[in-house]
């Protein structure tokens, strides 16, 4: 370590960045971003969800909505009717963060012919390891 970073230590920089990496890792998963995106237009229905996310299971989706529900991304509003219609809702919060999502979109579609390039030039720079090394 250097001198001007002595105070630095992994527990300091752990105890900042752990409410943070919580966050993260909630609102920068599989589903919840794509919970997010799915419902930036308006309310949507459990059903709807479930038929427009490729591959999530009900299961999946009741526990990923309950926990943005319980962060204050999702509200959930269950109509009295019969059979009951239940929509979600993204808070003023989570629109906040889908237009950040929506730049990082941006951003991806922009340079996903760079990064493409980048990674074949780097591959073809390095010579696979032979298999019995």
């Amino acid at each position: 370590m250097s001198q001007r970073n002595t105070g630095v230590t992994p527990q300091v920089v752990n105890a900042h960045a752990c409410p943070v990496r919580e966050v993260l890792d909630r609102v920068s998963g599989k589903w919840s971003v794509q919970i997010l995106v799915a419902a930036a237009h308006g309310p949507i229905r459990f059903t709807e969800l479930e038929r427009g996310i490729e591959g999530i299971s009900r299961r999946m989706l009741t526990l990923t909505l309950r926990n943005l529900e319980r962060d204050g991304l999702v509200t959930r509003t269950v109509h009295p009717t019969v059979p009951p219609r239940v929509e979600y809702e993204l808070t003023p919060v989570a629109l906040e963060l889908h237009e950040t999502l929506q730049r990082l979109t941006d951003w991806a579609e922009r340079n996903r012919v760079y990064i493409a390039e980048a990674r074949a030039t780097y591959d073809g720079e390095r010579e696979p390891e032979p298999a019995d090394a």
